[in-house]
């Protein structure tokens, strides 16, 4: 599964959140503003800003939504492959 940790008034992370739905991906979104649990372990992780975009418990993509929009098609499609298989 694909995690997005996000919070709100974020524009990056309604930008990652609007591209993997547009890629067709399927995500969890957990709202760190509103998550203390979540909020901890992104700070304990040496994260400090959001979106992080996690799949399977670790780190899917360095840089947030940057590094999310600077994949090509071909890896979101394996993403796509690999969410349906697991």
């Amino acid at each position: 599964m694909l995690t997005v940790y996000s919070k709100s008034n974020c524009p990056f992370c309604d930008k990652a959140k609007a591209l993997l739905k547009q890629k067709g991906i399927v995500f969890e979104e957990v709202r760190v503003d509103q998550d203390q649990e979540a909020r901890e372990f992104i700070i304990n992780a040496g994260h400090r800003t959001v979106p992080q975009i996690y799949h399977n418990g670790k780190v899917f993509v360095e840089g947030g939504y940057q590094g999310l929009a600077r994949l090509d098609d071909s890896a979101f499609q394996q993403l796509k492959e690999n969410i349906n298989v697991t």
